[in-house]
């Protein structure tokens, strides 16, 4: 049960503070009243360490791998939660799940339930892990949870190092390419400067206009930073501002290609978590909420969100889901066979071994076209520097 820590008068006149055990606010209050006092104030006990991990930020992807992979072991091995939160106390390697074991661990001995612990701290697990914990140990079944969250957590970690990897490639050559764009304009064409100025034709329009650019980042060159700064800062404000990330989820679904990375590695996460809380015995409609939290993208986000209305009124799961006119055929096809059939759990794990086959192929032929569009890229860059630089050299022969 939880600890209240709690201020009362004592005979009306002298202030005195406690803890006691209770099962909730109003107990609290009874049980002091009993012991002859007059609660002036009740709080909710929280040690120092709590509260450090109530300000701390969520738990990364391996750090909750690590933590499940860790407690899984020791739980399936017969090993008490306690006990197993006390050597991951001591035994972590990073010091965040040091501290967190640490906190589960002494408020498991309070009297809470693991899963009523962990969700007084959704910023640091998430709701998702929270809901998935809650169902396992409500089953039973808390070993087998954590190693289906496990599996569902590297299978994350493994579309998002994919994806992350097949953008960082054309990244790199942007940025690359910025640099080489500057240090051209800013100290090679102010080196040729006095040659073409001997030259008694006007210079071609390329050349003049990157000498220009060139005296004026040479002059100002204090607003490249700037610039930079500004550029982080748009992109930074259209990721976390939700107004222009709405605008920039919109957009990325009209790109071709780039929409089907983003709907497929969307919908994987989507359908994963579905088929574990599934398995788990959690409801159909609490399923779809927690899947929901997965989605990253805003308009996909509502969509789901509507069809989750309209399963809480008594439509079936494949025909909400088909209302969206976002979820692909197949998997509309194979939802609906699992609920007709009986065998939604099994339809589930189907309907995410296809997914993750079709992301890998969209990936594969992402990779596939990028090197060829970076080489384009670079060729043009090219092209225009070598261009402005002969173009004077060429007139000045011709003439």
């Amino acid at each position: 049960m939880p600890i209240y820590s709690y201020t009362a008068l004592k005979q009306g006149k002298e202030l005195v503070k406690g803890e006691i055990t209770a099962s909730n606010l109003k107990d609290a209050r009874d049980v002091i009243r009993k012991m002859g006092l007059v609660p002036t104030q009740i709080n909710e006990y929280v040690d120092a360490k709590a509260k450090k991990a109530a300000r701390l930020s969520s738990l990364s992807l391996n750090e909750k791998i690590d933590f499940i992979s860790t407690l899984q072991i020791l739980l399936t091995s017969g090993i008490p939660a306690v006990e197993s939160l006390m050597f991951m106390e001591q035994e972590a390697a990073k010091k965040k799940i040091r501290d967190m074991s640490k906190i589960l661990k002494t408020q498991i001995m309070a009297g809470s339930t693991f899963a009523d612990t962990m969700a007084r701290y959704p910023q640091v697990f998430g709701y998702i892990f929270i809901g998935l914990i809650k169902a396992g140990e409500e089953s039973g079944e808390l070993e087998k949870t954590l190693d289906r969250i496990k599996d569902l957590l590297t299978k994350q970690a493994n579309i998002k190092g994919k994806v992350i990897g097949t953008l960082m490639y054309p990244m790199f050559v942007i940025v690359l390419a910025f640099f080489i764009i500057i240090v051209m304009l800013t100290f090679v064409f102010p080196a040729f400067k006095d040659m073409f100025a001997q030259q008694e034709k006007a210079l071609p329009l390329i050349t003049a206009l990157m000498i220009q650019a060139g005296d004026y980042l040479k002059t100002y060159w204090y607003t490249i930073p700037i610039f930079i700064v500004v550029f982080i800062l748009f992109c930074y404000m259209m990721v976390n501002w939700q107004p222009a990330r709405n605008i920039l989820d919109k957009v990325v679904l009209k790109v071709p290609l780039l929409n089907n990375l983003i709907l497929y590695s969307n919908f994987s996460n989507f359908l994963s978590v579905m088929s574990v809380c599934y398995d788990a015995g959690i409801p159909v409609v609490d399923c779809l909420h927690l899947s929901v939290i997965t989605l990253t993208n805003s308009v996909l986000k509502n969509k789901m969100s509507g069809a989750i209305v309209k399963v809480q009124q008594g439509l079936q799961v494949s025909l909400a889901l088909k209302a969206t006119g976002i979820v692909p055929k197949m998997l509309l096809f194979m939802i609906a066979t699992g609920e007709q059939s009986g065998r939604l759990g099994e339809m589930l794990e189907k309907g995410v071994n296809f997914l993750d086959r079709t992301l890998d192929a969209i990936i594969d032929t992402l990779t596939k076209m990028i090197e060829p569009i970076m080489l384009i890229v670079i060729g043009s860059i090219v092209l225009v520097m070598a261009l402005a630089l002969y173009l004077p050299l060429f007139q000045s022969y011709m003439s």
